[in-house]
């Protein structure tokens, strides 16, 4: 998947935001721990560490929404870093059970947090893909998902969300 577009759009996005909120402070550690709690929120959709329950993941479209949320704030991120050069998206890492997939990508996004280098935010989108992979969503879908969730951004800030 191109990225350029999404980078384009979420840069547009976050001068809207930080024009509209009045934002003149960093705030790339809020984004991280942002992205890691729309991780942890993706992970509870799915349910996939909920051995102790019976009922079923969330429909496919709030886990979708879920994981285009934190789309939202990696690209975010590598804008704020200037690592927004990234062209495609990385080949996704080849873990498939998902609790497995979740604490490595918990893992990524604290190691490219500490260290924001092109190859730990690679490492990030990389197990995103895995998550992709392993949720069954292919680009088409994050890509329509996060064109929708953009818009729907838009709409929150000139309602006062």
């Amino acid at each position: 998947m191109k990225l350029q577009e999404l980078f384009k759009m979420q840069e547009e996005l976050d001068r809207f935001i930080q024009s509209n909120q009045n934002i003149n402070e960093d705030v790339f550690r809020k984004k991280g721990l942002a992205l890691l709690v729309e991780l942890a929120e993706l992970a509870n959709e799915t349910r996939c560490f909920k051995f102790w329950s019976t009922k079923g993941a969330s429909e496919r479209s709030v886990i979708l929404e879920e994981y285009v949320d934190s789309i939202h704030f990696l690209l975010s991120l590598g804008i704020e870093k200037n690592l927004n050069t990234l062209e495609n998206w990385p080949d996704p890492i080849a873990e498939k059970e998902l609790t497995e997939l979740f604490l490595r990508t918990q893992k990524a996004i604290q190691e490219f947090l500490e260290n924001y280098s092109m190859s730990n935010y690679m490492e990030v989108w990389s197990c995103y893909g895995g998550l992709a992979r392993a949720l069954e969503f292919n680009y088409e879908d994050v890509l329509e998902a996060y064109m929708q969730k953009n818009k729907t951004n838009y709409d929150r800030q000139h309602d006062g969300y």
